[in-house]
């Protein structure tokens, strides 16, 4: 049993001291690309603009011959870039393959400053936590990094789902976790082919009519992730981590690509993967609160003063806990206006508002 009072400490003599608390910034999508790839890489100084976390793919979707030029891609890439607020991440390959030391000794080693967040994928348990934690402490006392970097887990297995709560509490590098449905569907061994998103098999069916047993049944399609999905939030808001729709693959569906993502946000969900700039647009839209949602929480804010008894607003009982759902939309929306002109503008909000 490791020392509660030792998880402050740093892992490696001359490491920096882990965070307590998860620096909390607008996180509304991870913004894939290939760092091997010379006309994406060409890109990024302009996508870092658009999206709130940028992420440099080691892993998946990457070829086994490029490998190494991702890994010096993103090395390039870091030294040259100026990401401004934007967040720089890197998803590692998994660890049980052999290219995932020399990614951790190569990014931290070169850019270890600029590196916000690694992506560990297939994360089973704890002990993979641990390992990275570890790791990443020997290396930033080796190469003298200054702040510590987060480990953000994929939970793409069914042994990672059966052990989240742990994985999240394994450590105060812990900064979130991303549903993969990808991977997590072929390990339950489920029945589907589709990157995300419902199946229009999994649903449910009217009862029939007792006077026409002929007559047509309305049917609704349900969502494959909706448990996978709430145990991860629950995981996450238990220890102060912060939870993530994964990826959705049907570039081409945008209406359920946002019905999906939408989801996700009312779940409790902060943001989602983009895998294609047509979903950054998608992303930033739903993880933004509504610009009429936000207006009522404050409203309600301001009516109910100290949040304590309750008050009618427009024909509708508020009491402490409508307030704290108010509070929980105010500070999300300030957290996005600060950071997003347009949207500051759209919630109404005053520099003093923010301060």
């Amino acid at each position: 049993m490791r020392n509660p009072r030792d998880f402050g400490k740093p892992l490696a003599i001359g490491a920096p001291t882990p965070w307590l608390d998860i620096p909390v910034r607008p996180s509304r999508m991870i913004h894939f690309f290939d760092p091997s790839n010379p006309r994406m890489a060409a890109k990024v100084p302009d996508i870092a603009k658009k999206v709130d976390i940028l992420l440099a793919n080691l892993e998946d979707a990457i070829e086994v011959d490029n490998k190494v030029a991702a890994r010096e891609g993103l090395v390039k890439i870091a030294r040259e870039t100026d990401f401004g607020d934007t967040q720089f991440w890197s998803r590692i390959n998994s660890l049980d393959s052999p290219w995932v030391l020399d990614d951790l000794i190569g990014i931290v080693g070169e850019v270890g400053n600029t590196l916000d967040v690694v992506m560990v994928p297939k994360v089973e348990g704890p002990w993979d936590i641990h390992y990275v934690d570890q790791l990443l402490a020997q290396l930033e006392a080796k190469h003298g990094v200054t702040r510590p970097i987060l480990i953000h887990a994929i939970l793409e297995t069914a042994q990672g789902v059966a052990n989240v709560e742990e994985i999240c509490a394994a450590s105060p590098r812990m900064q979130g976790i991303s549903l993969g449905p990808a991977d997590l569907a072929a390990s339950r061994r489920m029945k589907t082919t589709r990157v995300g998103g419902g199946h229009p098999g999994y649903l449910v069916r009217e009862d029939p009519d007792p006077q026409n047993a002929d007559a047509p049944r309305a049917i609704a399609q349900q969502d494959l992730w909706h448990y996978t999905m709430a145990r991860m939030v629950d995981a996450c808001a238990a220890t102060g981590c912060l939870p993530f729709y994964g990826p959705f693959g049907d570039i081409g569906d945008a209406q359920a690509c946002e019905d999906q993502f939408r989801n996700a946000f009312l779940m409790g969900c902060v943001g989602a993967w983009s895998l294609h700039p047509s979903q950054i647009a998608i992303a930033r839209k739903v993880f933004s609160p509504p610009p009429e949602e936000v207006a009522w929480a404050r409203k309600v804010i301001d009516e109910m003063g100290d949040g304590s008894g309750t008050v009618m607003i427009d024909g509708k009982m508020q009491d402490d806990a409508t307030v704290k759902q108010c509070r929980v939309m105010v500070e999300l929306a300030k957290l996005i206006a600060r950071r997003d002109a347009d949207m500051r503008e759209a919630y109404g909000f005053a520099e003093a508002d923010l301060a």
